[in-house]
């Protein structure tokens, strides 16, 4: 039997005022998925997070949530948690009051010790469970918040930049607790500005702009909707490595804002094939390569392609977001 999804969004539409949030949005978010959200500011990503919390309804579209409709009053079925635009906390209270707290309200009271101390060793934060809030840092809360998420045991997790605030230890322990609950079949949807935070996390993404999705669909086709990309190489012969460049068919040299590079390095541009061969050229004029990597990172070289109408005419858009969905019924 099918199992299905978490989320099934339709022609989803939110308006305020005559601000259109959100514009026949299509959304699917499957169970033990990492599914990601990034946009543009003002894209309609804190829209779309609320009405799957239950904060708002849509004004049309259809909307199904751990298999039950979502109807006109702003309720979501159990299961659901997560936060958007920060996690709301007590900052009077110790870590461990928040949760206990929360706990109690959702009913867990007899259970609540259990919880709060399981959720709050799942986020890295047992040394500070008796410490106040209001002395916690951004990224402490952020982990406070997910802890708060996960008292119910979610089936489906709503998460509003989870890694904000974060050094990189918490990052990755942020990280492996999405990608553990992933495993154990829970539905994961959040949204988040960095690049490598999808990369690491989720198998497919959603981007929003102007209240439209422009692009869901597999990371790894993502990545591919950013075409050319500039590389950047350090060798230990620059100047051999300059020539071998301008010699493979497809590359070009990229000088710098003054018209040359550092001399350890070139920036070449072209497509990944391109690229291959001229690695292949280097190493057979020994060469060695040191470092290379692209400059922008394709999946934020996608992301720009897709969502800046400034540098690209609406029709290239259109097309972009056309070939995706060509790709996407395949």
């Amino acid at each position: 039997m099918e199992i299905p999804p978490a989320v099934r969004a339709r022609g989803i539409t939110k308006t305020f005022g005559e601000v259109l949030a959100l514009d026949g949005v299509d959304l699917d978010v499957a169970g033990g998925q990492v599914h990601g959200l990034v946009g543009p500011n003002g894209a309609g990503k804190t829209t779309l997070l609320g009405l799957l919390l239950g904060l708002a309804v849509a004004d049309s579209g259809t909307l199904e949530i751990l298999g039950s409709p979502v109807g006109r009053t702003p309720a979501v079925p159990d299961g659901v948690a997560g936060f958007v635009d920060g996690p709301g906390l007590y900052p009077s209270l110790t870590a461990r009051q928040n949760l206990a707290a929360l706990a109690s309200l959702r009913r867990h009271a007899a259970e609540s010790t259990v919880d709060v101390g399981e959720a709050l060793e799942q986020v890295g934060l047992t040394d500070v469970a008796d410490d106040r809030v209001r002395g916690f840092s951004l990224g402490m809360r952020q982990r406070l918040g997910l802890a708060a998420a996960l008292l119910t045991r979610p089936r489906l997790l709503v998460l509003d930049e989870p890694a904000n605030g974060l050094d990189p230890a918490g990052k990755r322990h942020v990280h492996r607790v999405i990608t553990a609950l992933a495993a154990q079949g829970t539905a994961v949807f959040l949204s988040s500005h960095r690049m490598d935070d999808l990369a690491a996390l989720c198998s497919e993404v959603t981007i929003l702009a102007t209240g439209r999705a422009v692009f869901t669909g597999p990371v790894s086709k993502l990545a591919a909707e950013g075409g050319d990309l500039d590389y950047r190489l350090v060798t230990t012969d620059p100047e051999a490595a300059r020539r071998l460049a301008g010699e493979t068919p497809g590359l070009g040299v990229v000088p710098g804002p003054d018209g040359r590079r550092a001399e350890a390095e070139v920036v070449v541009h072209g497509p990944a094939a391109a690229l291959d061969e001229l690695v292949v050229r280097l190493v057979g004029a020994g060469v060695a390569l040191r470092e290379l990597g692209p400059v922008v990172p394709p999946l934020e070289a996608a992301f720009l392609a897709l969502t800046e109408t400034g540098a690209k005419q609406p029709a290239d858009l259109s097309a972009l977001s056309e070939k995706a969905g060509q790709e996407e019924s395949r």
